[in-house]
């Protein structure tokens, strides 16, 4: 049987056809593009993914041009981190990204040997499993080493010499990230002790429970709060600034982020730089490097970040020593 087309039917089959082409050609375009997988510790955050987006766009990537990434927030949920790695084992995604997270870089870790992964993490990469050496990483991770543990020592000195009176200091720390709250459990007692300072430990993996912490620290009497390094807490910066405000509890953070929410000082370094340089060595994994000749970038850039409004509202005077090591005092 011979079916016959007429000129009209014709051109609108081609019409047709034409208009399907160009959406299929971005289907094949989009589905061409390499994936790289995010994933964070704490909350959304955009200045951090300006950073990682920064470092791709410096290493030739454009975001939904020429590259794909599937952010994923972990908001203290830690547990969540086996499954979302084997997903990405499972599909192949070309970079994992995991910037900021101890945990997140070990569960890749363990996911996988073949797919590339770029860290940031707070402790040596080395004890941490991820690689042989900082010069040589060899097998598939590299990244950078930021040093925020190392700086713990550091952060309490500089909260001890704005708030000198202060003598009974709570520490605060997340068990659901074991291993840097050992470290600092480990750490900042020493660091206490050399200068004439008391800790007590107060432990929150929750909302509800740095809720409840806060409420237990001020019926103790503590003198001031040092917020341990997390990303979660980071995550939670306006809720801590809340509470330090409403209970008049002078803190310490890892970030300037929650300096910037209203928090009293932070010291630490720049997490959207790290991002960036997260962002750069995963743009240059996609062109082709391979993460054993990466070397581990070690973070040079600490901010000392002071909320004079804050210190006001605490009746603390910030004397011009201190505002002339700060890298920043926000009005």
């Amino acid at each position: 049987m011979t079916v016959t087309i007429g000129r009209r039917e014709l051109l609108a089959a081609l019409g047709g056809a034409v208009a399907a082409w160009p959406l299929a050609a971005r289907a094949q375009q989009q589905s061409a593009m390499p994936v790289v997988g995010f994933v964070n510790a704490g909350s959304p955050d955009a200045s951090l993914v300006a950073g990682f987006r920064k470092g791709l766009n410096e290493a030739g990537y454009i975001e939904s041009q020429n590259v794909t990434v599937e952010y994923h927030w972990l908001d203290g949920k830690f547990d969540h981190l086996p499954a979302l790695m084997a997903d990405f084992a499972r599909r192949r995604v070309a970079v994992i990204a995991t910037p900021a997270g101890n945990l997140a870089s070990q569960a890749a870790k363990a996911a996988t040997t073949t797919i590339p992964i770029v860290f940031s993490v707070s402790e040596d990469p080395v004890k941490l499993g991820l690689v042989d050496s900082l010069s040589r990483p060899g097998g598939n991770a590299t990244g950078i080493n930021f040093f925020s543990l190392e700086v713990n020592a550091k952060r309490l000195g500089l909260l001890h010499e704005l708030v000198p009176k202060a003598i009974r200091v709570a520490v605060m720390v997340n068990p659901a990230n074991a291993q840097v709250a050992e470290t600092a459990l480990r750490d900042i007692p020493e660091a206490a002790r050399v200068l004439g300072l008391q800790t007590h430990v107060f432990n929150a993996s929750t909302s509800r429970e740095i809720e409840t912490a806060f409420a237990t620290l001020v019926r103790d009497r503590a003198d001031a709060l040092f917020v341990a390094t997390d990303i979660f807490f980071l995550s939670r910066r306006v809720q801590f600034a809340t509470l330090a405000a409403h209970y008049r509890i002078p803190a310490a953070y890892i970030g300037r982020e929650a300096v910037e929410a209203g928090g009293l000082m932070s010291y630490g370094t720049d997490r959207a730089d790290t991002h960036r340089q997260v962002g750069v060595y995963t743009g240059q994994i996609l062109k082709g490097a391979k993460p054993a000749d990466l070397p581990v970038l070690q973070s040079t850039k600490f901010e000392f970040v002071i909320n004079a409004q804050t210190a006001r509202l605490l009746g603390i005077e910030v004397p011009n020593s201190i505002q002339l090591l700060a890298d920043e005092v926000i009005e």
